[in-house]
């Protein structure tokens, strides 16, 4: 069989892996194959094998900003967990599998700045990378030195410079392309000092459990938050609090699906939170279909009462 062949092949990969335990939205049907890679070389074995059995392959990190279909990936999904941090002067290498928020508390401990905004974020420093992170005014793109990663056709490494790594809002060069894998990058600090960098983490940390709903499985922000204005005096009157947006650039997502009436509204298990309203929360039991359902009802309704169109920051796997 060539199930018994791959396994034999790839020691360490299972089968049938349920890959809403492996997500932030607990939400995730079963990987035909699943397999941890926990060093370059073991994520080279396995992409070499799954090139060898012409098998698709996905590249889970932390299982932040993903919604995975019902009916789960018909190939082998790689987890990376390459955790490494080393700290070098004001600099620090990273496997792109470590934990953001791990990497935020190392780094006040290293007394080195710029990471206090990710402490919180159930993610990982290559999905932080991938998708362009940010928070609180701060972008991931500010500590960025260089990329490591993997190309998924030659199987060659790749460095990429801050500027290869083509940043854009809530994008980068490995988001348009799904065939570089990220293994690792190097961040660049700013010296402060420890107490000062440890309570603006405590700040963050403090805003987030208030004005988040931590207390439910999500995917983080559902929508990227519009750099936009929006002129028509009609609305304008009507939501007074667009000038104030309109000064700023942004036009908060979570606000706008709000002011459609939007708030808790429901989906099978699925809701639109009622604490931040860019939040699609899984109330237990929800299904992908559930959430996509109400994804495509705040674009429909943003869209006929703002003109907004809302681009979905959440990455979609076998839809």
């Amino acid at each position: 069989m060539i199930l018994n062949k791959f396994i034999e092949k790839l020691p360490g990969a299972r089968e049938n892996v349920l890959l809403k335990d492996h997500t932030t939205y607990k939400i995730g049907g079963p990987a035909k194959y699943f397999f941890v890679a926990k060093n370059k070389e073991s994520l080279l074995n396995a992409l070499k094998i799954s090139k060898e059995f012409k098998l698709p392959v996905f590249i889970l990190g932390g299982g932040s900003n993903l919604l995975i279909s019902d009916k789960g990936f018909n190939g082998l999904v790689i987890k990376i967990n390459i955790h490494n941090i080393e700290f070098i002067k004001t600099k620090a290498i990273v496997g792109s599998g470590a934990n953001l928020t791990k990497l935020a508390y190392l780094s006040a401990e290293n007394s080195l700045s710029g990471l206090e905004w990710a402490a919180g974020i159930p993610g990982t420093i290559g999905g932080a990378v991938y998708g362009h992170a940010q928070a609180f005014g701060t972008k991931i793109s500010s500590s960025v030195e260089s990329v490591e990663a993997i190309d998924l056709k030659t199987l060659k490494l790749k460095n990429f410079s801050k500027k290869q790594c083509q940043f854009s809002l809530k994008k980068s060069i490995f988001k348009k392309n799904k065939n570089l894998v990220i293994i690792s990058a190097i961040l660049e600090f700013k010296k402060d000092k420890e107490k000062n960098i440890k309570n603006k983490i405590k700040e963050f940390l403090t805003y987030r459990k208030t004005r988040h709903p931590i207390d439910f499985p999500s995917a983080g922000s559902t929508f990227v938050n519009p750099e936009i204005k929006i002129n028509d005096k009609k609305l304008l009157d009507k939501f007074p609090e667009l000038r104030e947006y309109n000064k700023s650039g942004t036009m908060p997502a979570g606000y706008l699906i709000a002011k459609c009436g939007l708030i808790g509204r429901k989906c099978g298990n699925a809701q639109i939170s009622g604490k931040h309203a860019n939040f699609i929360i899984n109330l237990g039991g929800a299904k992908a279909r559930d959430v996509l359902t109400l994804m495509n009802l705040a674009k429909t309704k943003v869209k006929k009462t703002f003109g907004v169109d809302l681009d979905t920051e959440v990455q979609f796997v076998e839809f």
